[in-house]
């Protein structure tokens, strides 16, 4: 007798549930704040959510527009194209609660993606003071998609607009401030900059997992990740039980009974910050590095600098980059700045010290390190060492005198390497988890076109990627209602040390991928960076020339400027004898070889074994050959990690793209 009733309840009680739940305050996407850009001259749509049935009314400059809460809340506005302009105020009303949003301006909306070198900020990036103290745009704004989780798809991003300034662009992406630094000051127009990347992630991260699994070529990507979650609970089981022990023992090295104590700065009292110090038993190192000798204990380095005229009297920025662990850095004997253990993560930590009053001509930089236990040195990169005022620059990177002050017996590090948590939903190299939680919930906002700056991660399967970018692209275009939008792609930067002989395989088979997914969609774009890599850094500093790139490309393909925006691009060979003769578009006024003879040409024959090869500019071609190929077949340019002084480029200052006229098997071509 008390079951019917009981069913009842318990229908009744979901009911009120699903009725509380349909009862929602009014609110709008995240991406809809203060300070936006909104795309011009297309249909804006504004979205969020409202009680079920619920009528919501907007207005936006001089238009007003109703929509309608689902049965799930949701709701979706469409106002008619507007001109580039602004500000407005975009008002949004719903059963009495209102939304005002103010600032608001219409111009080109661009969606800025990729992984590291995408996300890589202007302050970490090359002239980071000077590019700040000018970064004065009122008409950019700055939108970065904060990552929250990834395991379904995501219905809100977060994060907020800002006005481009001093204060604001150190923190944002640097290769979109600088393309779109580029094309405000060409088009004159509002730009808005949506960052949405995540460092070392994989293209299929940024796909749709329907998309992944439903092309032979893709799937194997989905296949091999669910193979992993069928063991996701045990592997999470014992990666908790390594951190926890890992963690111990961490906490027991930080004990300062498994570290050295500095007993005191006595190189100091010895003159060894002095102008006039005897150096004639000091050695000699190239710094930035970390020290080869085996101990702990304090070391002196020393070398002089020239302060120009220019910046004679000024207090100038002293950086150093990161050093491990502690140091006092004294210029001319005087102490201009010290970092000690109570300084978080002291031993990466990058030092930035100021030089007052500096004196014009012969200067000296002595640094005391003193390290307790481990490596112990310079842990930093070349560019990170330097004097400036915020726009000249003295390098510190070189040649450096050294002397060990004090010696002490190593203490190694007790502790193994941290543990990696395994594969699972949550990873950033999920399939699609990017695209759930840092894409899709961008759209169906308005945009112009998007830029990519990815590819470091799937550099070992470079064919497949042919296969793989075309199809995040469409997944794209299709989401985002914004038609054939332009995909502007950054063509992999040269990287690691060159090679001696002529390689294959890799990184060169990516940046062929990259290209032709350029030349086989005309709303594709490429920015090729061959020639501005580091081969010691991933992450090259100079994040201007990709923007200035990307732009010229926008400036092509988005805004039908009659432009040039590629270096020369191969087309054709034909064989000549002993020599191959090949063909380029994109010539941009003629070839040029810059900086000498033209390099990193390389000829095989029917062996299929490349030498290197002479290679001269007849015209609008190149004639190459080699005395080691007398029946040449194929010849291939720039196919390296890193072909250094590779300098082929047109007039337009633009260098062509790596290229290969053959099609032989490639190494990576059963890559999965």
């Amino acid at each position: 007798m008390r079951t019917v009733p009981m069913c009842f309840a318990l229908i009744l009680l979901c009911l009120v549930v699903h009725l509380h739940g349909l009862e929602q305050a009014l609110s709008i996407n995240p991406i809809f704040n203060n300070h936006m850009v909104l795309q011009r001259d297309v249909e804006i749509r504004v979205w969020g959510r409202a009680s079920a049935g619920t009528a919501v009314s907007l207005r936006l400059a001089d238009q007003a527009v109703t929509a309608q809460a689902d049965e799930q809340g949701k709701w979706l506005a469409r106002f008619n194209k507007l001109s580039a302009g602004g500000p407005y105020e975009l008002q949004v009303d719903a059963g009495g609660e209102k939304i005002a949003l103010k600032d608001i301006l219409i111009g080109d909306v661009w969606l800025c993606s990729g992984q590291s070198n995408m996300g890589w900020r202007v302050q970490q990036s090359k002239d980071p003071e000077k590019e700040a103290a000018n970064a004065q745009w009122s008409q950019i704004r700055l939108f970065s998609v904060k990552l929250t989780t990834k395991q379904a798809l995501q219905e809100n991003v977060v994060g907020t607009w800002s006005v481009c300034s001093p204060e604001t662009i150190p923190h944002f992406s640097a290769v979109a401030y600088y393309f779109g630094r580029h094309l405000h000051t060409e088009k004159k127009i509002p730009i808005g900059l949506i960052n949405s990347s995540w460092g070392g992630t994989p293209a299929e991260a940024w796909t749709k997992r329907e998309t992944l699994q439903s092309n032979p070529a893709l799937s194997p990507i989905t296949d091999r990740f669910d193979v992993v979650m069928e063991n996701y609970d045990e592997l999470a089981k014992a990666y908790i039980e390594q951190k926890k022990a890992w963690d111990e023992m961490r906490e027991k090295v930080k004990t300062e009974k498994e570290r050295h104590d500095d007993p005191g700065n006595k190189g100091y009292d010895l003159g060894f910050a002095k102008m006039d110090c005897d150096l004639s038993d000091w050695k000699t190192a190239k710094i930035p590095s970390m020290w080869t000798m085996n101990i702990d204990g304090a070391v002196w380095y020393r070398r002089e600098f020239t302060v120009p005229d220019s910046l004679s009297g000024k207090d100038l920025h002293v950086y150093l980059g990161a050093i491990d662990d502690f140091d006092v850095t004294y210029v001319n004997n005087q102490e201009i700045g010290k970092t000690g253990a109570d300084t978080p993560e002291f031993w990466i930590h990058k030092r930035k010290y100021t030089l007052k009053n500096a004196q014009a001509g012969k200067n000296i930089i002595a640094i005391r390190v003193f390290d307790h236990y481990g490596a112990g040195g310079f842990n930093s990169k070349a560019n990170d060492m330097y004097i400036t005022d915020g726009n000249e620059r003295i390098e510190l990177a070189g040649q450096w005198h050294y002397k060990v002050e004090l010696e002490l017996n190593p203490l190694a590090l007790k502790n193994p390497p941290k543990p990696r948590p395994p594969m699972g939903p949550d990873h950033s190299h999920a399939p699609a988890g990017l695209y759930n939680a840092m894409i899709y919930p961008l759209m169906p906002l308005a945009i112009k076109g998007a830029i990519w700056y990815q590819g470091e991660t799937n550099g070992g399967r470079g064919y497949q990627y042919r296969t793989l970018l075309p199809a995040m692209i469409k997944d794209w275009r299709d989401g985002f209602e914004s038609g054939q939008f332009p995909f502007l792609i950054v063509q992999l930067a040269n990287w690691r040390q060159p090679s001696e002989k002529p390689a294959a395989g890799g990184w060169p088979e990516l940046r062929e991928a990259q290209l032709l997914t350029a030349l086989n969609d005309k709303q594709n774009g490429l920015a090729v960076t061959i020639d501005i890599g580091e081969a010691d850094d991933i992450h090259p500093k100079n994040k201007q020339d990709v923007g200035k790139r990307l732009g010229l490309a926008a400036q092509r393909i988005a805004y039908g400027d009659d432009i040039v925006d590629s270096g020369p691009t191969y087309t054709k060979s034909e064989i000549e004898g002993n020599k191959i003769r090949l063909h380029f578009s994109d010539l941009g006024g003629g070839l040029v070889a810059k900086g000498g003879p033209l390099q990193r040409f390389s000829i095989a024959g029917e062996d299929q074994l490349f030498h290197w090869a002479t290679a001269t500019i007849d015209g609008d071609t190149v004639l190459v050959s080699s005395d080691a190929v007398a029946a040449p077949k194929a010849v291939r340019y720039a196919w390296e990690i890193n072909p250094a002084d590779c300098n082929l480029y047109n007039k337009a200052d633009l260098p062509a793209s790596p290229f290969r006229t053959d099609d032989w098997p490639l190494v990576s071509k059963d890559l999965k």
